[in-house]
């Protein structure tokens, strides 16, 4: 039960701090860049912006695009949290558990914003069928690294003026480190089964036959 409270508490954490911080953004930051603090030069700022879709502004170019998306996140967030408990259950390494917790904190982070924003912070697209499932993500991390013209030929972003780097909030850093942590130390969190050697089959085959 120990373990339960640490990890999900972890995962609450998460979440405490990500809306705290989004309110703070919300109520005493003016929005774009007429509201922009600088904290380190030109290069990191506090930029208060809101995101409609996915990671980096994309869009499902349906009505209720946003609202499939929001479902799946939806979904998404449960099927994380019972592979969470799984693996504490099962004793995995701590710091995958650990990153797993992030990830569910996280994607539950970004997932209060979809659901409810619309209606608590009236921030829905002017065109959504309903503030419900509307809401748009709150972002101000702001790492100015480069801003210019994108070339046509670029997918996705080309034709666009845009920044090298997106706007991000302390949800999006928590799915990101965690899942950097996994993807750097996966071979310690998922050690391969190795073969037993000629030698070791053979004195394992000899003890069962003692027995």
């Amino acid at each position: 039960m120990k373990n339960y409270l640490k990890y999900f508490g972890i995962t609450l954490l998460v979440i405490a701090i990500d809306q705290a911080v989004k309110m703070l953004v919300h109520f005493q930051m003016d929005f774009g860049t007429p509201g922009q603090i600088p904290i380190f030069g030109d290069w990191f700022k506090l930029h208060y912006t809101t995101n409609p879709g996915m990671a980096f502004g994309m869009e499902l170019g349906t009505e209720y695009g946003k609202m499939l998306l929001t479902s799946f996140r939806l979904v998404a967030m449960f099927g994380i949290g019972y592979y969470l408990y799984y693996i504490i259950e099962k004793k995995n390494h701590p710091i995958y558990i650990l990153c797993i917790s992030m990830i569910l904190g996280g994607a539950i982070g970004n997932l209060i914003d979809s659901v409810f924003y619309g209606v608590w912070l009236n921030n829905a697209p002017y065109n959504a069928p309903t503030p419900w499932f509307h809401g748009q993500v709150v972002d101000m991390f702001y790492f100015d690294i480069w801003e210019g013209y994108v070339p046509d030929w670029v997918p996705l972003w080309g034709g666009s003026y845009t920044a090298l780097w997106p706007i991000f909030n302390i949800a999006d850093a928590a799915i990101f480190v965690g899942v950097a942590i996994i993807l750097i130390f996966q071979g310690r969190f998922f050690p391969e089964k190795t073969e037993p050697s000629k030698d070791e089959y053979q004195d394992k085959q000899a003890l069962l036959n003692e027995e």
